[in-house]
């Protein structure tokens, strides 16, 4: 594995890992100041800092939060400093009301390289499920 490739694999598993312990700082650190982040829905938040304000107040909704990194795929261009990748995650939550859930989903992201480190230039969360942890939800990418 390349080193650029290596650096994208941590830098998706510190944002994971930041999720998990709800670590502010550290999830924020894996942003470019100019990042785009979009959620669906209409909801698209651009600049690191206001997409810090977006997932504080969205953390505020849950108790416990755990996102897993399943796999992952990435192209990068070494020389302009940019790449594009996917990866998928599998979140199991507990709402600060107490209700349980999953979510089922993947990112498209951009990336770019900032002073020799890889960070998110753009993150599109793309759901697949979410909903009970039965899976009795609809799937959002049922086939047929």
């Amino acid at each position: 594995m390349s080193p650029s490739r290596f650096a994208i694999t941590d830098l998706t598993h510190r944002y994971a890992d930041a999720v998990v312990r709800r670590d502010a700082e550290q999830w924020g650190s894996t942003w470019a100041s100019d990042a785009v982040w979009e959620l669906g829905k209409g909801r698209r938040v651009e600049g690191r800092k206001a997409i810090l304000e977006l997932w504080n107040s969205a953390m505020d909704g849950f108790s416990a939060v755990v996102q897993n990194v399943v796999n992952s795929t990435a192209t990068l261009d070494e020389e302009a400093g940019t790449g594009s990748g996917r990866c998928y995650i599998m979140e199991s939550m507990v709402r600060a009301d107490g209700t349980r859930g999953i979510l089922l989903a993947y990112y498209d992201d951009l990336y770019t390289r900032v002073d020799g480190t890889w960070l998110f230039a753009s993150r599109e969360l793309i759901v697949q499920y979410g909903g009970p942890p039965d899976l009795s939800a609809p799937f959002q990418n049922a086939w047929g």
